[in-house]
């Protein structure tokens, strides 16, 4: 058996193509497994959609984005409500700006049902009798903290309590991860466009398995960042230079703040104690 498996699209349709074709040139694979967040925060909402649908033996998860354009409508309460803090109201209208643009455009291409309908998260058992849980963020949920690479011991064990797998592939926060707790091991792909700040590769991992167990590979390919810069700049995107700080790795995301300038590895590999007291 021979898994691809993406997150983190964010309507990048020239990253995803360099991943599709990286795989093609692997010899193909048996099924994909998308993590979800595949239109938001990106220059074209449509084009990988029609793209990974085309896919043979694809499941599709939800991602916390397609939630939020799905069923995105900013209250001006909500802005009022922060009329005290400048600068998360810039954060919110750009993110709105961002969403609603969004929304609009699957609207009018017919795509909104469809993200509506995605489900929170998968389960396969591999030919060994691996127990495999996919989802978006963490084990029943879409959102949240996520698996970082900041994430500690009691943070981890507390995220997939009662996830009952013996592998969790997840996605969200756009960094390759491979963490192992006990018998249990939780990895992440990385993002196929806005990554964090130190490599804007896309990134994907195959998985291959057979009676004898699996194995997971990470991979980084290279792509035209450029055009697809270029591709936002001509886009009629109402917050292109929000889109760009995704694109291009500026935009900082909540762990790297923990982590500090400290660099990451890719993939970071993590053995956490088998218990924690």
């Amino acid at each position: 058996m021979r898994l691809a498996i993406l997150g983190d699209i964010h309507g990048n349709p020239l990253a995803l193509d360099a991943v599709l074709a990286d795989v093609a040139d692997w010899g193909g694979v048996d099924g994909y497994l998308l993590m979800g967040d595949y239109s938001a925060i990106g220059y074209d909402p449509v084009t990988p959609l029609e793209r990974i649908t085309a896919l043979p033996k694809a499941v599709f998860l939800r991602g916390n984005t397609d939630r939020g354009v799905a069923h995105f409508a900013l209250e001006e309460g909500e802005l009022a409500a922060l009329a005290g803090d400048p600068a998360r109201v810039e954060q919110i209208v750009r993110m709105g700006r961002s969403f609603a643009w969004t929304q609009g455009y699957l609207s009018a291409h017919g795509w909104l049902e469809w993200l509506r309908e995605l489900p929170l998260d998968h389960r396969l058992t591999l030919p060994d009798g691996t127990r495999l849980l996919a989802v978006h963020a963490s084990p029943g949920r879409d959102d949240g903290p996520g698996v970082t690479p900041a994430t500690g011991t009691e943070q981890l064990a507390a995220l997939i309590a009662g996830a009952d797998a013996d592998l969790i592939v997840v996605g969200h926060t756009h960094w390759p991860q491979d963490h192992r707790l006990g018998a249990v091991r939780v990895i992440n792909p990385g993002s196929v466009s806005n990554p964090p700040a130190g490599d804007t590769r896309p990134s994907y991992a195959r998985l291959e398995a057979d009676d004898a167990g699996y194995r997971v590979e990470f991979r980084r390919v290279a792509y035209d960042l450029g055009a697809a810069a270029d591709a936002v700049q001509r886009s009629d995107h109402p917050a292109r230079d929000y889109i760009l700080s995704f694109l291009e790795g500026r935009a900082q995301l909540s762990w790297q703040q923990i982590l500090g300038s400290a660099p990451v590895p890719s993939p970071f590999v993590r053995e956490h104690p088998a218990s924690v007291e």
